[in-house]
């Protein structure tokens, strides 16, 4: 089975992630798309996080009527800030008859010479992109395991839900079936 991981704190999952995540399951060769919450992402502060299993429980609510759009707690069992590089390991050794690869935006790439252990996760793995507005196509594209898929453009971002809640804006369309339902009975982001 071919597996894309699509790595995220989903600060809260919104209609965006779900559309690229079943956009790459439809227009690639992936056979599943695995959410994969992150505890702690080292690039971020996690100040502003909802609890971790918070926002995995808003993730499971959002997949409900997705069957293969899955949810991933892997990165709540390792050690924090915990690498890609890490999960992607002790995600081989749990399911080694999966071929696991990654999802990203053109912005995540365009960075991913940052990472820590990156020649590893390009060297073992392939990388499905989407496009992102305002990012030129970095040279990591020309790697064969490096593939664009042509996706919806997204400019969605769960900081600006984050700020409408908080603000008092009703973004019930921007969320997933049921999540701002359960965002207001939880009074989270206010």
């Amino acid at each position: 089975m071919e597996v894309g991981l699509y790595f995220g704190s989903f600060n809260p999952i919104h209609v965006g992630h779900l559309i690229i995540a079943n956009h790459m399951k439809e227009y690639s060769k992936l056979d599943e798309v695995w959410f994969v919450v992150s505890p702690h992402s080292p690039f971020k502060e996690k100040k502003s996080l909802l609890n971790d299993y918070h926002r995995l429980d808003i993730v499971h609510k959002a997949l409900y009527n997705y069957p293969k759009l899955r949810v991933s707690d892997i990165e709540f069992h390792l050690p924090q800030p915990n690498y890609t590089s890490r999960t992607l390991v002790e995600l081989k050794e749990k399911h080694p008859k999966h071929k696991f690869s990654l999802i990203m935006g053109e912005d995540n790439l365009a960075t991913l010479h940052k990472w820590k252990n990156h020649e590893y996760i390009l060297d073992n793995h392939e990388i499905f992109v989407y496009p992102r507005p305002g990012y030129n196509k970095p040279d990591t594209l020309k790697n064969k395991k490096v593939h664009l898929v042509e996706a919806p453009l997204m400019e969605i971002s769960a900081s600006a839900i984050r700020k409408g809640i908080r603000d008092g804006k009703y973004l019930r369309p921007l969320l997933p079936e049921g999540i701002w339902d359960y965002l207001e009975e939880q009074n989270f982001y206010r």
